[in-house]
């Protein structure tokens, strides 16, 4: 596992975009930033999940959060403007933005790989990451110390068959880190680096092995110390780079 502690208020005062922030490694990863200091804004697209974990970090005493349904599916141009603006109105700025909403799509040999099928996984875990990122872009600027983690994963650093458009995406996903780390590197208080998650006790991980056994996997809330490492101002100064959290 990463090796990392995290001081109880690394996050103090800071405003972090979780998305997918309803169940698995999201939720996970807004609680444990709301624990330490943040408010966390939860993106997703069943409310009444975003809404369970909302009631958490709130009972919990932590910042209170917000929740924001937004489907990435179905999203048009004009609502990511319209995100942006009202992230900036009732919160002035933004300093994290957590990419960890994506959907997993047929495990099929690319030959009998729907066209629709590709596209709506690209859609989901490219198109509407970049539309986020680039929206959100400057309202992190406005941050002294600003972080963008992007959800990679071990097939996204290295093709592995029948993993389709989900391998593809996570390709993608590494491509879109690096090229934004290159473009803010030294001209903007923004850092950007991506996290391939592991084997973790998840939904989607179910989905793609369902004969495996979950407990030998850790559960999302195990992972997080690289989540909080590169999320506070430990990390100022990594811009660019791939990590494992295990």
């Amino acid at each position: 596992m990463f090796d990392y502690s995290a001081r109880p208020e690394l996050l103090k005062d800071r405003v972090i975009l979780v998305t997918g922030a309803g169940r698995g490694i999201g939720a996970a990863a807004a609680k444990t930033y709301a624990a330490h200091g943040a408010t966390v804004l939860l993106l997703g697209k069943t409310e009444a999940n975003l809404t369970q974990v909302y009631d958490e970090i709130e009972a919990s005493g932590y910042p209170q959060p917000a929740v924001i349904p937004f489907n990435l599916e179905t999203a048009l141009p004009h609502q990511y403007d319209e995100l942006a603006a009202m992230i900036e109105t009732e919160f002035g700025h933004l300093d994290g933005l957590l990419h960890n909403a994506s959907i997993i799509g047929p495990r099929t040999p690319l030959e009998q790989l729907s066209g629709e099928n590709f596209m709506r996984v690209m859609h989901v875990n490219v198109n509407a990451m970049f539309m986020l990122t680039s929206t959100l872009l400057p309202l992190l600027k406005l941050s002294q110390d600003a972080s963008v983690i992007f959800t990679s994963s071990s097939v996204g650093r290295k093709g592995r068959a029948y993993w389709g458009a989900y391998g593809v995406s996570k390709f993608a996903t590494e491509g879109l880190m690096q090229t934004l780390a290159d473009e803010v590197d030294t001209v903007a208080p923004v850092r950007s680096n991506s996290i391939n998650p592991g084997a973790t006790r998840t939904s989607m991980r179910a989905q793609a092995y369902p004969g495996e056994n979950p407990a030998n996997n850790p559960t999302p809330e195990e992972i997080m110390p690289v989540y909080l490492y590169l999320m506070g101002p430990d990390s100022t100064g990594i811009n660019g780079q791939a990590f494992n959290a295990q």
